[in-house]
């Protein structure tokens, strides 16, 4: 109880408000800006966040991730295009109310179901993190590789639709992941006897380049928008005591299913917005104004897609298997902050661990209070045009990959990637599960080898443990998790 008052104490200290303030602030400017995704922003950041005390670091990439959720329904409600995928359930009535001059009530209701949806699902993560932290105590070498396995089965579900497509950005994460040394015998493995490599790919530039120099390469490429419409909207955004009812019980609903679906590996903001839509149409008593400009669609979406960044967080800090892509990219800003997931986080570093909780609802807070005041001034954020952005975001990839060794090697390595980010778009894969395979790869070699030479190189000892067993069941339920993806996501038509 100590680490959980210390956390709420030292989340309140001035220097964490100011990082969580402008962490959500930057958050949601880059969600609004169409084109852009949470994902980029967490890795742009991940830079900044190094010389910080890692407290402080973590409550900034957690308000950049909650601030870009809400975000992108900035854009999606002015001018009917979603600034993050999550957002795209957004759009189908948050438009409509725009062009019914109530683009003030649409945002207004985004952000308050944008902060129950955040705000609540931080009860999940104090109470369901710390056990299933303990229970990664009793994990062997044998359970870490099928830990590995399990996570690495996820990339058929965080992937596209194709398991084939999927599982080969696994494979490809995985030979990348073998460059450096290698963890049992201390020898060097593909590193071209470059000194640079033998601690493996820098994580820092690897995640600039995969989700933001990536991300230049695409909007470079398409035609340049100069410029963008959306209609003015002069009414108000505090919702009246009525319309606050009206959408309650929805905000709640969504809430809870957003949970459900950012704990389980895979699902992520774009599936739960979504599916908390088709649930808030299908309780509502004014289901003929759904598509219409219903603020319960409004609710139902923007309630669903915040609730997963906190449940997204339980299994990404206790068994180091992300929720979905931000958090892999979160999950490589632990590491570099020398913080393994799982009990060591509850244990050792539980003063970080419950600050980082704490600082969760302090950024929830502060989006609620940000959205409710400067909506207007975040919706002309969303007009920068593509030739501003474009330089922009460039730069600062090319000074984040720098500054953390002051080497142009980590500056090659972020453009290598974010070439190799370019394509796998082009080609349906994934860089999140590229990422996921680069964590997870040394992770699960180092179990199997180790088990196998704790049992004599008898293969026996991976099947010898009930979690051992649960791991496996739960890999082969995973392989299979995209057809029922594709079910919910079939469930808003």
């Amino acid at each position: 109880m100590s680490d959980v008052l210390y956390g709420f104490i030292n989340a309140l200290s001035i220097v964490n408000i100011f990082a969580a303030l402008i962490s959500v602030a930057l958050g949601i400017i880059i969600g609004a800006l169409p084109g852009l995704s949470a994902a980029m922003g967490v890795a742009l950041l991940i830079p900044i966040t190094f010389g910080m005390d890692p407290s402080t670091g973590l409550i900034t990439l957690a308000g950049v991730y909650c601030g870009a959720i809400f975000g992108g329904s900035i854009s999606a409600i002015l001018i009917n295009t979603p600034g993050t995928p999550a957002a795209a359930a957004t759009t189908i009535d948050g438009y409509q109310l725009t062009l019914k001059g109530q683009a003030g009530k649409a945002l207004g209701t985004a952000v308050i179901a944008s902060f129950i949806g955040g705000i609540l699902s931080a009860i999940p993560l104090y109470l369901f993190s710390p056990p299933l932290a303990r229970l990664a105590l009793k994990f062997g070498p044998a359970e870490y590789f099928w830990l590995s396995i399990f996570g690495l089965t996820i990339i058929a579900g965080v992937s596209s639709s194709s398991i084939v497509k999927g599982l080969i950005s696994g494979a490809l994460g995985l030979m990348l992941s073998t460059v450096g040394m290698d963890p049992m015998m201390g020898v060097p493995r593909f590193t071209f006897d470059s000194p640079y490599l033998l601690s493996g790919f820098p994580m820092t530039a690897t995640l600039i380049g995969l989700f933001s120099m990536s991300q230049v390469l695409s909007l470079a490429e398409q035609k340049l928008i100069t410029g963008k419409k959306f209609k003015n909207f002069e009414d108000r955004v505090l919702l009246s005591k009525e319309e606050l009812f009206q959408i309650m019980p929805t905000c709640i609903r969504s809430t809870i299913l957003g949970t459900i679906i950012g704990i389980l590996p895979g699902a992520g903001a774009s599936i739960a917005s979504f599916v908390g839509y088709n649930e808030a149409k299908r309780f509502s008593k004014n289901k003929d104004e759904f598509g219409k400009g219903a603020i319960e669609g409004v609710a139902g979406a923007e309630a669903a897609n915040n609730a997963v960044t906190g449940g997204s967080l339980i299994p990404t800090l206790t068994l180091g298997i992300p929720g979905e892509s931000v958090t892999a990219v979160l999950l490589g800003g632990l590491m570099i902050q020398g913080l393994q997931p799982g009990p060591d986080l509850f244990t050792v570093h539980g003063k970080i661990t419950y600050t980082f909780f704490a600082g969760f609802i302090v950024v929830n807070i502060l989006m609620l209070i940000l959205g409710l005041f400067g909506s207007r001034f975040f919706a002309k954020i969303s007009l920068v045009p593509d030739n501003v952005l474009i330089p922009i975001i460039f730069s600062l990839c090319v000074v984040g990959s720098y500054a953390i060794n002051n080497q142009i090697f980590d500056v090659i390595v972020m453009f290598a990637f974010g070439i190799l980010g370019y394509f796998a778009k082009k080609l349906d894969l994934n860089p999140a599960s590229i990422v996921l395979a680069l964590i997870l790869g040394p992770i699960g070699e180092t179990g199997l080898r180790r088990a196998l030479v704790l049992n004599h190189g008898n293969p026996s000892i991976l099947f010898a443990s009930p979690i051992s067993i649960i791991l496996i069941l739960l890999s082969i339920f995973s392989l299979f998790s995209p057809m029922l993806m594709e079910k919910l996501q079939s469930s808003k038509n």
